[in-house]
């Protein structure tokens, strides 16, 4: 085999890219280098692992190096790219047991993923503090929740486990109070997770509501859902340091302390760039790596995806920074079929999510704050309804919200929310295909969607926001 697919980072969008390539090109070879022992795994399945929804760590892998290996994909692990010499077209690479080594490659994947942004709070080295970005900290976190006596190490399953890590936090006296600091996804899933384990879990908010891209509709109900369910959330409330002498004993904010014994730190991500310091790659948002519609980077032969990348936006058409896990797998599949032979897009993104806290369901899509439609050069138009999810007489139907925020000037949807108790996160897949295909309001409201008492009534919750956000266009 010749001309070497150098992979950096062995997650979702580079083993999709490798295992799309090895299919395309038999022929050519293809490493990947993966600095830790994890790989593709579901980052988004810890909170679930750490409820005990998920049982066994196992659970949340794709794929196993056995498996990789089956596909004729040189997995290395242990394996750190530190530098990419784009005119030379070769890494340096470092490994675990102290060896440095040069890998050339005719192209170049760098999906290296982001990391956890800690602000102004540096959990190292304090017990019971901790960040969740990997499967290492979903371990620790499980082990340190569970009484010392009654822990299962077989919950952590899997040989890659920071073994020593678990075994310590396994140890400690199980906690009381936790405190989460930061109200996004992460935030709003902990929280969540704690609360199944017993724990009196207070959720500390920099904003005014939660989940802040999801809407101020969004951010209310998912407030009082969580209320409800005995969490305390404080809004308005930035934590300005954590507290502790080897471990964790309080949170400050707003000029008080907060006594907790645990805290779960969780105020956003940043993308991992650093091996490409010096090579003059153009960032772009986020300081993420810049791409084009096919995943290339601003170097030759060197491509970008995954967390690290940006893509381009649905709705503004510019290069934008959204860490989500559909857009990674999507792109390092495309990549893989572009650097076999086949150019193929990575495709648009709009930002679609969906997130529960409890029974309660939300979804997003798109430019949902008005402020972010205008900094993007939109005259944005928004309403809210409330709707029922089924026919009224049906049992089980329950109010959900509907945010829909449209360009004045050209009646086009760019942004929608979505939150209820009743397969209200679904519908948001709704709104993203009309986005994706540029549907004005009044075209939404026409859409033949389906209706039968148990799911929907005859006018969906969708297309009564549709109805009176198009009257409001219509007015103006």
């Amino acid at each position: 085999m010749s001309d070497p697919f150098v992979v950096v980072g062995a997650d979702a969008a580079g083993l999709s890219a490798a295992s799309k390539f090895r299919r395309e090109a038999p022929d050519r070879e293809v490493v990947v280098f993966e600095r830790g022992q994890w790989i593709s795994y579901a980052f988004c399945g810890m909170p679930y692992f750490i409820e005990g929804r998920v049982e066994r760590m196992s659970d949340l892998l794709s794929l196993s190096p056995s498996e990789v290996d089956e596909r004729g994909i040189d997995l290395r692990r242990g394996h750190e790219v530190v530098a990419v010499d784009p005119d030379a077209k070769r890494v340096t690479v470092e490994t675990t047991d102290g060896d440095t080594l040069e890998q050339p490659y005719s192209d170049l994947l760098v999906a290296t993923g982001g990391r956890a942004s800690t602000g102004l709070f540096d959990v190292r080295g304090v017990d019971g503090a901790f960040t969740l970005h990997d499967m290492d900290a979903a371990a620790a976190i499980d082990a340190y929740i569970a009484d010392p006596n009654a822990y299962d190490p077989d919950r952590a399953d899997v040989s890659a486990v920071d073994r020593e890590r678990v075994e310590r936090n396994a140890a400690m006296p199980a906690p009381e109070t936790a405190a989460v600091v930061g109200g996004g996804y992460v935030g709003v899933e902990t929280a969540e997770a704690l609360t199944a384990r017993g724990l009196d879990v207070h959720v500390f908010q920099r904003s005014e509501h939660l989940l802040r891209p999801f809407g101020e509709a969004v951010g209310e109900r998912v407030e009082t859902a969580l209320t409800e369910a005995g969490v305390t959330v404080h809004t308005g409330s930035p934590v300005e340091a954590l507290d502790g002498d080897g471990r964790i004993e309080a949170v400050r904010f707003d000029g008080e302390r907060f006594p907790v014994d645990m805290a779960v730190v969780g105020v956003g991500i940043e993308p991992n760039t650093t091996l490409l310091g010096g090579t003059g790659v153009e960032l772009g948002e986020g300081g993420a790596i810049r791409t084009d519609e096919y995943g290339r980077t601003s170097l030759s032969n060197v491509y970008a995806a995954g967390d690290c990348a940006t893509a381009r936006h649905a709705v503004t058409g510019e290069p934008a920074w959204m860490p989500l896990g559909l857009t990674a797998n999507r792109a390092g599949r495309a990549i893989g079929a572009t650097v076999a032979g086949d150019p193929s897009l990575v495709g648009d993104i709009a930002g679609t999510a969906v997130v529960k806290a409890f029974e309660m369901e939300a979804g997003r899509v798109g430019l949902v704050e008005v402020e972010s439609a205008r900094e993007a050069g939109f005259d944005p138009v928004s309403e809210t309804v409330t709707a029922g999810s089924r026919s009224g007489y049906y049992p089980g139907a329950e109010p959900t919200d509907v945010t829909l925020v449209a360009d004045r000037d050209t009646g086009r949807l760019i942004g929608g929310s979505i939150v209820g108790p009743d397969h209200a996160a679904i519908r948001i897949n709704t709104l993203a295909t009309a986005l994706e295909a540029d549907m004005t309001v009044s075209e939404v409201e026409r859409l033949d969607l389906a209706y039968a008492p148990p799911f929907s009534p005859v006018w969906d919750p969708v297309l009564v926001a549709a109805k009176v956000l198009n009257g409001t266009l219509e007015e103006a």
